[in-house]
């Protein structure tokens, strides 16, 4: 047993010097670990600390869709791996069928793991997260299983750490290939991974991690936020990557419904119910069994209509106007508003009851004003979305047009943006589009791309923020396919060129 366990040892040590970025060396790692360990997944996870979650960084599986994959979130509190990580301590639950005790273990029970091992990531006193390896068997580790095992997490570690700390060369010709425009990223980039949000800003980063969180629990959510800012377009998000995402995704706008057919609409009604029911009709609720309901303006909803949401979020049951039964469904509740709805309940417009069922999960969406570093890809992608759609010539947006729409404050959010680009594209006489102020529909004037705005979001200042958000997001790594010139769409050779440009230097540590 021992000869084996060098013998992996030195086999996994010989991988150090390949120089392998941490996904393929793990890959490659995870073939030596059996030799001594019996796996059926074994896990790297960061924790990032603006969360306060640890996101599955790299997964080696031998099931076929594993529930937590490689982009996986799971939340600091309440979690095995947040033990390991407060702790600095390897975790073992030996029967996780018997015993889930961390909210974690749930998916691995239902993915078909027994045993899971979990150790932390030390590089010094610091712990960057934690190496996790399961079994199908139960059983606990054995104290030369332990051992090896903390000796893999320490190597981990440190490849942890030069991964988050160090450019990687690897990538640079691939870096060449991509096209040197900010908006070519952001076409070539595939909606569905960002629920068709468009930006790179950390407060819309923030949200979407957020979305993933809770997109894999059936809490209830609440949207809340300027009107304009893509509130349904968030909720189909959560819905889309949630283990509902085969069923039915319904929405509905509750300051849209007629105050006398909001019961009809929502729990449906029997035939001859009222007059005019010339027919059964089936309500939200339950043509969305089974999959989520949005309701859009909740705080719109009337106080009678709010008692009997009440009622059915709390039994699982509805009733059919003019019915005789209670019918079961099953439910996810996302609901949005971009009213003041605390405001409301003081106010006794909104029930304080209804209120805390349908909070179970805030997410706030910043309005567009708070995210300038997202305008002139939202601009780009709309542009090419408009031109495609009326056959337009307009292929780029002059860089003053670009600064004038970073310096006003849309108060109609991306639906406003998108009005915008659209009118100067159908009036644009030339393949550069350009923007003044009758292209905007807003009481407010916009501000001249000349005069400062009271933000001072310059054209300058907007890319160099950009630039130091994509540099800080990957520890100032350059190259590479993870590295900062690739996730803002440059090769590293004209990244660079921007760096000195801008004036842009890392500070050293302290």
């Amino acid at each position: 047993m021992i000869q084996t366990y060098y013998q992996a040892l030195s086999k996994i040590t010989k991988i150090l010097s390949l120089r392998l970025d941490l996904e393929s060396c793990l890959k490659a790692i995870v073939a030596h670990i059996e030799d001594v360990v019996s796996w059926d997944k074994v896990e790297i996870t960061l924790f990032l600390s603006e969360l306060d979650a640890f996101q599955f960084y790299a997964v080696e599986s031998k099931f076929g869709d594993p529930l937590l994959r490689a982009d996986s979130l799971v939340h600091r509190k309440g979690s095995g791996i947040g033990w390991v990580y407060e702790n600095r301590e390897p975790l073992i639950r030996g029967n996780l069928r018997k015993n889930q005790l961390f909210v974690e273990d749930y998916s691995y029970c239902k993915e078909g793991l027994a045993r899971m091992v979990s150790l932390p990531l030390l590089v010094g006193d610091k712990c960057l997260g934690t190496f996790n390896i399961g079994c199908v068997e139960a059983g606990e580790a054995s104290v030369e299983e332990l051992d090896f095992l903390s000796q893999i997490a320490t190597i981990l570690g440190l490849l942890v750490s030069n991964e988050l700390a160090y450019e990687q060369l690897d990538g640079v010709d691939r870096d060449l290939q991509a096209k040197n425009s900010m908006s070519a990223h952001v076409a070539k980039e595939p909606l569905e991974s960002t629920g068709g949000m468009i930006g790179q800003s950390k407060a819309l980063k923030k949200v979407q991690s957020l979305a993933q969180v809770v997109a894999h629990t059936d809490s209830s959510v609440l949207i809340t936020g300027e009107t304009g800012t893509g509130k349904e377009l968030l909720a189909r998000y959560v819905h889309s990557i949630s283990p509902r995402s085969r069923r039915p995704f319904v929405a509905i706008n509750c300051a849209g419904l007629p105050s006398g057919l909001v019961e009809s609409e929502l729990f449906g009604h029997e035939k001859g119910a009222f007059t005019g029911a010339d027919e059964l009709k089936l309500g939200r609720f339950e043509l969305a069994n089974g999959g989520t309901l949005f309701l859009d303006e909740i705080g719109e909803m009337p106080p009678n209509a709010q008692a009997k949401l009440l009622r059915v979020l709390e039994d699982g049951k509805v009733d059919r106007v003019g019915g005789k039964e209670s019918i079961p469904v099953d439910v996810r509740i996302i609901a949005a508003t971009n009213s003041d709805l605390k405001g409301a309940i003081s106010g006794n417009r909104f029930r304080i009851d209804l209120f805390y069922r349908l909070h179970g999960f805030p997410i706030i969406l910043p309005p567009l004003r708070d995210r300038p570093t997202d305008i002139p890809l939202l601009a780009q992608y709309f542009l090419d979305k408009i031109c495609a759609k009326f056959k337009l010539s307009c292929t780029e947006i002059h860089g003053d047009a670009l600064e004038r729409l970073m310096q006003y404050s849309w108060p109609g959010n991306v639906r406003e943006l998108q009005n915008v680009i659209q009118r100067a594209a159908i009036l644009s006489e030339s393949t550069v589009l350009d923007v003044d102020d009758s292209h905007f529909c807003s009481l407010q004037a916009p501000v001249p791309p000349s005069v400062s705005s009271s933000s001072g979001h310059t054209l300058r200042e907007v890319e160099k923020n950009k630039i130091l958000e994509a540099l800080e997001q990957v520890n100032w790594r350059i190259d590479g396919e993870h590295g900062a010139a690739k996730l803002v769409g440059l090769n590293s050779s004209t990244f660079r060129s921007r760096l000195k440009k801008l004036g842009i230097q890392r500070r050293s540590k302290v």
